[in-house]
């Protein structure tokens, strides 16, 4: 999530946010909702700055519970850091739907978590390092529900599920060819103006509070879906 040119200082309050959080392992049961959380770059193990969200969510879902993809999230390098992302979002959510079959999915990807959540639905490059990869099977996709990413760097500005309110398409955007029409109607992808990564704007700040700015509606997006 965080450039690498941002100041030490800057980096380490950042980092030292994630410290209180937790890291719930997967239940051996199976819960009527489940969401699968990417943190951002640098951040550490767990949700990120998703949490909040993510509890949202939960509030407002009695028995729904949540896990964090398990990947680097590391800026150097980055490309093999969104494959490695990328594989763990189509295993994790590969084996919580064969052992869960009727539970719902929630989807939600920050800067780099939410690259590798929607290269794991649609298709994928590494960040242009290659190889393509093939997105996940349809029938463990067709469980999940719902999408939301912030700040995603593919984000492409003309995309019928596009919020925010940037108005340039973002660093690796997403091509025609790993297309994410097919869950279009169950992607909210906010990216604002300013963003460096999804908008290739200049204001970093944007970047690292979308929760303050969307939790909210993105909350609401998600409850909408899961009640449908």
């Amino acid at each position: 999530m965080y450039p690498s040119t941002m100041s030490s200082g800057l980096m380490a309050t950042l980092s030292l946010s994630g410290l209180a959080l937790g890291h719930p392992t997967r239940d051996v049961s199976c819960d009527p909702i489940h969401l699968l959380v990417a943190r951002g770059s640098n951040e550490k193990a767990g949700p990120g700055q998703l949490l909040s969200l993510a509890n949202d969510i939960i509030a407002a879902n009695p028995g729904a519970t949540y896990e964090s993809i398990d990947y680097p999230a590391i800026l150097n390098p980055y490309g093999p850091s969104v494959k490695q992302g990328t594989v763990a979002v189509k295993q994790q959510l590969t084996d919580y739907v064969k052992s869960c079959p009727d539970s719902k999915i929630v989807l939600l990807g920050y800067s780099q978590g939410a690259q590798i959540t929607g290269d794991a639905l649609c298709g994928g490059d590494a960040a242009g390092t290659g190889p393509v990869t093939p997105p996940i099977d349809a029938a463990i996709a067709s469980h999940v529900t719902a999408i939301v990413w912030y700040g995603d760097p593919r984000h492409n500005v003309s995309a019928s599920y596009d919020q925010g309110t940037a108005t340039t398409d973002g660093l690796y955007v997403r091509p025609a060819s790993q297309s994410c029409d097919a869950f279009s109607d169950l992607i909210a992808s906010y990216c604002d103006l300013g963003d460096p990564y999804c908008s290739v704007g200049n204001n970093v700040w944007v970047h690292l509070t979308y929760p303050s700015r969307h939790d909210w509606p993105a909350a609401a997006f998600v409850n909408a879906k899961l009640a449908g």
